[in-house]
């Protein structure tokens, strides 16, 4: 079934520490990109709701908070700026006079194609300096990584600050 029966060892740890250095660098290679695309950027937290937000379009305010982890208040307060800056709308929900429903503007849209375009051209210009059997290799290993995330709900930061984080796929 794909599950490794194995229990986690020091080949786990070692894999596990260099996926989050791997992570890390991640990061700031995002912010670089972020920062240089955009006259108007965003949080993470706020670039998290647009990515659930781009997956489940048309989520409201309440499925939004569940996905980060987070408090109502903290899930409207994100989306009040994201409004305000033109990258979010909330419009009435046509089943629930009682719900909002959450999607992405034009903008923001546009803001997300962008980061994900330089976050590609970035990745591939690193990946063009690897040999062909370690990209197979990375590959086939974010593949693996991917599918056992699906549906897991991992501990990390979120927009209130310390809940857990719904992974999917995007």
């Amino acid at each position: 079934m794909g599950v490794n029966p194995t229990p986690p060892g020091r080949h786990a740890r070692d894999t596990a520490q260099r996926a989050s250095e791997v992570i890390e660098l991640l990061e700031v290679l995002w912010e670089r990109g972020r920062n240089a695309a955009s006259t108007a950027p965003v949080s993470p937290s706020q670039l998290r709701v647009m990515y659930c937000v781009d997956r489940d379009e048309g989520m409201n305010l309440r499925a939004l908070g569940e996905a980060l982890g987070s408090a109502p208040s903290s899930v409207s307060r994100l989306c009040d700026r994201l409004e305000a800056i033109g990258f979010v709308e909330r419009s009435p929900s046509p089943t629930s006079r009682r719900e909002l429903e959450l999607r992405l503007t034009p903008r923001g849209r546009a803001y997300l194609t962008d980061l994900r375009e330089q976050r590609e051209e970035a990745l591939l210009e690193l990946l063009g300096t690897m040999r062909v059997r370690e990209r197979e290799a990375l590959l086939k290993g974010l593949r693996g990584f991917a599918d056992a995330t699906r549906g897991t709900v991992v501990p990390g930061p979120s927009a209130a600050g310390s809940a857990d984080t719904a992974l999917k796929p995007a």
